[in-house]
């Protein structure tokens, strides 16, 4: 197995973002009324070689967010910038790996924000897997309010919905083998939205958790703290638990979206609590 840290650009966002300020209702407002924002932080997205191809995790940013500061949405027009050049979104990426469209057969998304579903204009003819509760809360003028934005998505796209199994992993309560073999699994990791997953990629007695946005960067998730967005706070309480727990029973890489040390974790093999913190 080899897995490939691809970034897709940059992105900045407030402060309060990263680590939400307040509790309730309060913490996400803060994301308006701060005015720290964060160094530009990488958008990654992952490409996973196994015996049986090649699976897509998250497909990035696209050059088209540049055009967000147009959008009538106030989250996306004043709380969030993006830099991508076109050669940067994640087909030309992985053709540069030798990555051809046949080579890969699956897509699975974490979840459907803007910077990790900006991308899918590459994979008009890929199967794509989103949970089935992800996909319900992003539909339609609803999911716009929620901070979803389906009216950028390819006309195409027709995602095919699933749901995890009652499968525990560890400690967590919720998986699904993506693979015969079991090497890549989606689990259950709701928090920064309420059906979020993320995916275990495990070789050589190594996990390698591939953990979207549930936290936005391994500090953050060790410390417990809850980022500006997630809707429920104990709930995403509990899945930061979960994960520090994983990471304490087995010896796990882990691969945020946007953490500046991910794809350094992944090249050395860093595992939990030996990257040194971020910068």
């Amino acid at each position: 197995m080899k897995i490939h840290a691809i970034q897709t650009g940059s992105v900045r966002i407030k402060k309060a973002q990263v680590e939400g300020r307040g509790h309730g209702f309060g913490r996400q407002l803060a994301i308006f009324s701060a005015q720290e924002w964060t160094d530009w932080l990488p958008t990654y997205a992952w490409a996973i070689e196994h015996s049986g191809g090649v699976v897509v995790v998250d497909t990035g940013q696209g050059a088209h967010l540049l055009e967000s500061r147009k959008s009538l949405h106030p989250y996306v027009r004043w709380e969030v910038n993006f830099q991508i050049e076109p050669d940067q979104e994640i087909g030309p990426q992985l053709r540069a790996l030798g990555i051809g469209p046949r080579d890969i057969n699956l897509v699975v998304l974490t979840h459907l924000h803007m910077d990790h579903d900006g991308g899918l204009g590459h994979f008009p003819d890929t199967k794509i897997l989103v949970a089935r509760g992800e996909l319900e809360a992003a539909r339609g003028w609803k999911g716009m309010v929620r901070g979803y934005l389906p009216n950028r998505w390819p006309a195409w796209f027709d995602p095919e919905p699933f749901d995890l199994d009652p499968a525990p992993l560890g400690p967590f309560r919720l998986s699904k083998r993506l693979t015969p073999d079991g090497d890549i699994i989606a689990i259950a990791t709701p928090g920064h939205t309420a059906d979020h997953i993320s995916i275990l990629a495990r070789a050589d007695g190594v996990a390698y958790f591939i953990a979207g946005d549930t936290s936005y960067n391994e500090d953050l998730m060790l410390a417990g703290k809850v980022d500006g967005v997630s809707a429920d706070e104990k709930i995403s309480v509990e899945t930061l638990g979960l994960i520090k727990r994983f990471t304490e029973d087995q010896p796990t890489v882990y691969l945020p979206t946007h953490d500046p040390l991910s794809a350094h974790r992944l090249t050395t093999r860093s595992l939990v609590g030996q990257s040194g913190g971020t910068p």
